[in-house]
């Protein structure tokens, strides 16, 4: 991940509804969920979620897939990981010390 994706994410992320959003897509993993179910579990009407869902995606953050009727969304964990690793990949390479940011996201399991 580049600087200028990392801020388009970042400036995504940066508004409460579409943070909600997106963790709760997290939370559904690879199943991914219905627009309909997402407004019902945020108490967003479904309308301003298509326009926050919309700008999460022109981040590279979410995908979708039309099923019959419904369009499905999904986390784009790779987006995700790629964020994080892009905060963390210099951690501490100025100091001569061990990075505890790096031991923790390398213990950690991350999809």
């Amino acid at each position: 991940m580049d600087i200028n994706n990392a801020i388009l994410a970042f400036g995504s992320l940066a508004q409460e509804t579409r943070l909600k959003t997106y963790k709760m897509l997290v939370e559904f993993g690879g199943t991914g969920c219905a627009a309909t179910v997402l407004s019902e579990k945020l108490g967003v009407p479904q309308n301003t979620l298509s326009f926050h869902l919309s700008h999460l995606s022109n981040a590279g953050l979410v995908t979708s897939k039309r099923q019959g009727r419904s369009i499905i969304y999904y986390a784009n964990l790779e987006a995700i990981n790629g964020l994080m690793t892009f905060m963390a990949e210099n951690c501490c390479t100025a100091a001569d010390a061990d990075c505890i940011i790096e031991t923790k996201i390398n213990k950690q399991k991350i999809c």
